[in-house]
């Protein structure tokens, strides 16, 4: 099938649960993108910021690029005058960083907060109680030029489906308490980011708002 059949059965399936699709395009050629884009699609993820940047200067404007790879503080202040969204926002520091480039950017960036919720040390986040004292701080109230919309985490890597099921609940559970415990200017939660090809679907179940899938669209990745 083609990049655009792909997307329309994807987003049939994905509207029926009113969640966003993040096709994720890293490492594909503008030309598959532009395919996409041509097809109606306008939210593209990008796990490297080079990558991303020399997609958004050659590709149409009104595309919505999302920062889905973990995010390195010197390199926020190149993808600050575009970016739609962040992903993974996994430190105080590196929300600063956002903060203070976004300032200088003249704009509000869109971010999530990564939360931990996976088995395997390797992941990224924030876990519970560092994500409440994040928010009950004085410097969260500084941050005039971020606005938190929401969450986001990546559950194990394994065949287990109830263990992935247990991850997406426990952080539908969260996003929950932090929505009705918390009325602050810059944090509005909208966005329950959790979900990716293999797992999407039980993503969808646990009531994710927003899922990013690459290779059910593009097909197989080029890593050479």
């Amino acid at each position: 099938m083609s990049i655009s059949e792909n997307l329309k059965q994807i987003k049939e399936e994905l509207d029926a649960h009113n969640c966003l699709l993040v096709a994720v395009s890293k490492t594909k050629p503008a030309t598959a993108i532009q395919e996409a884009y041509e097809a109606g699609h306008r939210d593209f993820g990008e796990n490297k910021v080079q990558e991303m940047t020399a997609k958004y200067e050659e590709l149409p404007k009104d595309i919505r690029w999302h920062m889905i790879g973990h995010l390195q503080r010197n390199k926020v202040k190149y993808l600050a005058p575009y970016v739609h969204l962040i992903h993974g926002v996994d430190s105080p520091r590196l929300l600063r960083e956002i903060d203070k480039q976004a300032a200088k950017a003249a704009r509000v960036i869109k971010v999530l907060l990564q939360i931990h919720i996976a088995r395997e040390e390797s992941k990224f986040g924030f876990d519970e109680q560092e994500l409440l004292e994040l928010l009950d701080s004085e410097e969260m109230a500084d941050l005039k030029n971020i606005q938190v919309c929401g969450l986001m985490g990546m559950a194990t890597n394994t065949e287990k489906e109830a263990t992935i099921r247990e991850e997406f609940a426990g952080l539908r559970a969260l996003f929950e308490k932090v929505k009705a415990s918390y009325d602050l200017p810059n944090v509005q939660m909208e966005e329950l980011s959790m979900g990716m090809s293999g797992d999407y679907t039980i993503a969808l179940a646990e009531g994710s708002t927003m899922v990013r899938i690459g290779s059910a669209i593009f097909g197989a990745r080029d890593y050479h």
